[in-house]
């Protein structure tokens, strides 16, 4: 259910369009999650691949 309405949020904020690539280029957004499935910047990082193209997602542990 967090998916669903995080993912409408970015959509309605349109983020893609709010920040740039160059922007996040060497980022590293961090989370406290351990596990990649439960964190709310993975679903942000999949949505920017979707928008953008080619964005290297690495989940680090």
């Amino acid at each position: 259910m967090y998916e669903r309405q995080l993912l409408d949020l970015v959509r309605k904020r349109r983020i893609e369009e709010t920040i740039s690539r160059e922007m996040l280029d060497g980022g590293c957004p961090l989370s406290s999650e351990d596990k990649p499935h439960h964190c709310h910047r993975r679903l942000v990082a999949e949505y920017l691949t979707e928008k953008w193209g080619d964005i290297e997602i690495e989940h680090i542990s």
